[in-house]
């Protein structure tokens, strides 16, 4: 299993199921998962990727689903059909969403810093060009990051995020955000809520009570605790490139 930060979905869906994995770190700071042997197993050039019986497989929401039916025991999916559509859609939303949204601040905070600060125009442009994927992604970000609207809007974007889980558990009365079931949306958007807390933007979801018990739960799971282990996240992986949040908005104005 490759996995970096806030795609941690698949490493948390694991430990939920009590199985052991093998995981192989890929360095994105040196573009490993550019190199032939990678992409041999991810064409996107993207992280994650599980590899099963010597079968690559991709995409993180793929691969959650992926391993309910080869490991259905503890379901992480409810038993009823109107169930498993309800959870489908909070999973096509969390793909489409925040799990975007996670990646601006995430690039312009530490990654564009870090990979980007010294490269030239033309090597950057030559960079984007090789990615099979987000290709636009980087001619938006430029090598210095995204700008102050980029920003506020994917942070925008998590709020909304954290004010959909703060409904349902009103609605549904959790302790779960779809109710008394821990499901796969759980595996598929603590990553990227971690990830925001681990950049220093835990106060997007100020004001928001039972979203911040439900974190709370959720960190008190075994799992959470196989996921994030000590040197798991990007503040931890690169130390010396990571600045909080409220450094950057000194520094920059946002």
């Amino acid at each position: 299993m490759q996995s970096e930060g806030s795609f941690n979905s698949g490493r948390k869906s694991l430990p939920e199921r009590n199985k052991d994995w093998v995981e192989h770190d890929v360095d994105l700071n040196k573009f490993q998962q550019l190199t032939p042997e990678y992409l041999k197993l991810n064409p996107n050039g993207v992280v994650p990727t599980l590899v099963h019986d010597g079968q690559p497989l991709i995409e993180s929401s793929a691969l959650l689903e992926y391993l309910e039916e080869i490991i259905p025991e503890p379901s992480l999916v409810p038993a009823d059909s109107i169930g498993r559509a309800k959870m489908r859609a909070w999973m096509r939303y969390i793909d489409e969403v925040p799990t975007v949204a996670v990646r601006v601040p995430t690039f312009a905070n530490i990654i564009a810093p870090m990979r980007f600060a010294k490269t030239t125009d033309t090597d950057f442009s030559k960079h984007a060009d090789r990615l099979p994927l987000r290709k636009q992604f980087y001619q938006r970000m430029t090598q210095k990051g995204f700008g102050k609207e980029e920003v506020e809007y994917a942070l925008s974007q998590i709020r909304q995020t954290s004010e959909r889980i703060e409904k349902a558990l009103n609605e549904d009365g959790g302790p779960w955000i779809m109710g008394k079931q821990f499901t796969l949306v759980e595996t598929q958007v603590t990553p990227l809520i971690d990830r925001m807390e681990d950049l220093g933007y835990g106060s997007v979801w100020d004001g928001l009570p039972k979203m911040t018990d439900w974190f709370y739960r959720v960190k008190r799971r075994p799992s959470y605790a196989a996921t994030y282990y000590p040197g798991a996240r990007i503040s931890e992986k690169y130390p010396t490139h990571y600045r909080t949040a409220n450094e950057w908005r000194a520094v920059r104005g946002y």
